[in-house]
């Protein structure tokens, strides 16, 4: 059994969910166990991520959440992972597409010594043209950028490490480090920003790999607009939207 499992959270995604996998079995470093997550979805997500399973290069196990949210579905993945001999953790999202590399420099980042490692994220080619994964990189160096200058982020209120921006859909930590800080908060998104707070209050062993990248979902922006996501990202929610589209 290997030590790295891979988690993907999985809501209502029978149309981009082949795409991922499919990246996932790309790999150059393919000694991994997947996890799909099934957060309640009616449509056929499960089924794809079942019938993938039967011809996967990996041991795949798809497992049920019904509470939805992406805090919920990912905390079940890591800790079903954890209960099974997981000692490295990854994680990527049903929308996204993580470079052939992708496992292979989570697993190094952590075994080099990392507790946590935080990759690179990029738009996805295929749902915008130039425009629009402008404007994506845009918001997200302006995320990173205010997670660095918001006061609450600051060392003095107990922190170990300065503030990185952090991706949850291309990260990776250790088991021991995740169980530490108590796992990921089981609410919907946004969460991936209250969890790296736990991890920086815990340890100073987090790194950022440029090797490790995920070509990211640009729909939250198309639907919400520059504006609408950064309000999503800053804890706004949707607005007058009634789900997340992702």
């Amino acid at each position: 059994m290997s030590a790295l499992w891979v988690v993907v959270p999985a809501h209502q995604e029978e149309q981009r969910i082949g795409a991922a996998l499919d990246a996932l079995a790309a790999q150059t470093d393919r000694d991994f166990t997947l996890v799909v997550v099934d957060n309640a979805s009616t449509d056929g997500t499960a089924g794809i991520a079942r019938e993938f399973a039967r011809t996967a290069p990996f041991p795949v196990h798809v497992v049920g959440e019904p509470d939805k949210g992406v805090g919920c579905a990912v905390d079940t993945g890591f800790r079903y992972a954890i209960g099974r001999g997981a000692v490295l953790l990854a994680r990527t999202d049903a929308d996204c597409l993580p470079h052939p590399g992708w496992t292979a420099a989570a697993r190094a980042a952590l075994e080099a010594g990392a507790a946590m490692v935080c990759g690179r994220i990029d738009a996805r080619r295929d749902e915008h043209g130039p425009l629009g994964r402008a404007a994506f990189r845009a918001l997200v160096a302006a995320a990173a950028l205010f997670g660095r200058l918001r006061p609450a982020h600051r060392r003095r209120h107990g922190y170990l490490a300065p503030y990185r921006m952090h991706a949850g859909n291309n990260m990776a930590i250790t088991a021991r480090l995740y169980l530490d800080v108590g796992g990921m908060p089981r609410r919907p998104s946004p969460t991936d920003r209250a969890f790296l707070n736990r991890v920086r209050r815990r340890t100073a062993s987090i790194t950022r790999s440029r090797a490790m990248v995920v070509e990211n979902s640009t729909r939250r922006l198309r639907a919400y607009g520059i504006a609408g996501t950064a309000r999503w990202y800053l804890d706004g929610g949707s607005g007058r939207h009634e789900e997340d589209p992702r």
